[in-house]
């Protein structure tokens, strides 16, 4: 679960409280990001420039839960008829499947009616989760519980590489690196094909989750 909307245009800090691999956080204190530096903040907003521009309609982002670690997000296009399905990607939420258990739960469903509204992407994103970013709106669960900070991530450094801690370093040994706090977990190769598709097609306003 994560907590609080950032804009995609405040960069000098960037506050974070989600659990990624074997990282501890809680809903109620999101924990102070590092200092960007003066570089990563210019790519920062020139990416955010970008993004403004280049939002379409004509694709959206449907996340299709099977497992806590095995679900699908898939890029879809808009067609008449039948939407077509461009890419689909192995993806994990969560570590439980109740979507009300704060800090394990995986994601609400959202259908036509109310979908997540993606709000911003970042390719060099400094936080507890690091570079490559898609911030997805609040949701509610079917109690009333708040679900925040939700975000579609992956273990790297702010640049896009792999380090050696944990939080950076995704090993592929079973499924462990797919669990969550609550957002949607992607492996490095999944989420930079995935920005690399959008931005060249247009990034999408809406995020569904169905099951």
């Amino acid at each position: 679960m994560r907590k609080n909307v950032w804009s995609a245009r405040i960069v000098p800090l960037a506050l974070a409280a989600v659990f990624v691999g074997g990282l501890s956080a809680t809903m109620a204190a999101p924990a102070q990001a590092r200092t960007e530096t003066k570089a990563s903040a210019q790519a920062s907003a020139q990416t955010s420039a970008q993004a403004s521009a280049r939002v379409t309609d004509a694709y959206y982002l449907r996340f299709n839960k099977g497992s806590v670690t095995n679900s699908r997000l898939e890029l879809v296009k808009r067609t008449p008829g039948r939407d077509k399905v461009i890419k689909t990607y192995k993806a994990g939420s969560g570590q439980v499947k109740n979507t009300c258990a704060v800090g394990k739960g995986w994601l609400p469903n959202a259908g036509a009616s109310k979908p997540y509204a993606v709000q911003w992407h970042r390719k060099n994103f400094d936080g507890i989760i690091n570079g490559f970013v898609i911030k997805i709106s609040d949701r509610k669960c079917h109690n009333g519980t708040k679900c925040t900070e939700l975000f579609i991530h992956s273990e790297m450094k702010p640049n896009g590489k792999q380090g050696t801690i944990e939080s950076e370093r995704w090993t592929n040994s079973g499924p462990n690196d797919y669990y969550s706090n609550g957002c949607i977990k992607l492996n490095p190769t999944n989420i930079k094909d995935l920005f690399k598709r959008l931005d060249r097609v247009g990034w999408p306003k809406k995020m569904y989750v169905v099951n």
